[in-house]
């Protein structure tokens, strides 16, 4: 399976990293130690107020800058234009960096009008700020605005995926408009995901983890990238070799069928509704 997601003209790793809510001297380490074993995706956001941390590993690794994928967000409170671009410079200068590969508007804020800080956005790619630009935590409508209003093609529209939450609408959007879904939260944030018998059945028949079978899961979806967060270093390992097997048409039906629960881990009043 190939190990990149092409949307709009970005290439991006289908396996990156996560890094919320990884924080000081840990943080470095860990993420150092995702680039050394082949980490080539690392997503930060100015909220998880980590991206010195990310800057640093990037800094103390060997990767050419020209191979990662960095990602970073603007918080909606600072979508109005003047903030929005100090916002982007600010994170850049804790990255120290002098661009990142996909900024994205971290959630939507009804306050502001779209057309501000998607201009906003957009500024800042043409600025040379950042190679590509998309959205994240956008409803299939709100998302679909958003490309209307773009110069820019947007790339990427990050949201909560996983079994119990297949997202159908937004994934549909984001195929018509040839953008990547980025998953965050893929495990939905507990074990009981990996309890199911879809997912353990899965992976005692592919000899991989309950943990594996659930990002296969979710990028043998065309288009589909996803962004775990672990601290466990054999877990980081597993996670990138999720590329290495595949899911059987029935074995991806019955997980399919885990879509039942509905259940959302991560959610803000900035969306008053997903549908």
């Amino acid at each position: 399976m190939n190990e990149f997601v092409s949307a709009n003209g970005a290439k991006i790793p289908r396996v990156g990293l996560g890094t919320w809510p990884l924080a000081g001297a840990e943080a470095v380490d860990l993420i150092s130690h995702a680039l050394s074993i082949g980490y080539r995706q690392l997503d930060t956001a100015a909220r998880y107020a980590n991206e010195v941390e990310v800057g640093q590993a990037i800094r103390a690794s060997s990767v050419p800058r020209g191979e990662l994928f960095v990602t970073t967000k603007v918080w909606p409170t600072e979508l109005a234009a003047a903030a929005f671009r100090k916002s982007v410079e600010d994170s850049l200068s804790r990255l120290s960096l002098d661009y990142v590969d996909l900024l994205l508007i971290h959630w939507p804020n009804p306050a502001i009008p779209m057309e501000e800080y998607i201009g906003a956005l957009n500024a800042a790619a043409s600025d040379g700020l950042a190679r590509h630009v998309g959205v994240s935590n956008f409803p299939p409508q709100l998302f679909e605005q958003a490309v209307a209003l773009s110069r820019q093609p947007l790339v990427a529209n990050e949201v909560e995926r996983h079994p119990y939450l297949h997202q159908p609408k937004i994934y549909d959007a984001c195929r018509k408009a040839g953008a990547a879904l980025i998953a965050y939260s893929p495990f939905a944030r507990g074990r009981l995901l990996f309890s199911e018998p879809a997912i353990v059945e899965a992976a005692a028949a592919h000899r991989v983890t309950p943990g594996q079978v659930v990002l296969r899961w979710n990028i043998q979806s065309e288009g589909v990238v996803v962004v775990p967060r672990t601290m466990n270093r054999e877990r980081m390992v597993e996670n990138l070799a999720v590329t290495r097997f595949e899911l059987s048409a029935a074995e991806m039906k019955a997980i399919d069928h885990l879509a039942e629960r509905n259940l959302r881990v991560v959610n803000f009043e900035f969306v008053s509704s997903w549908d």
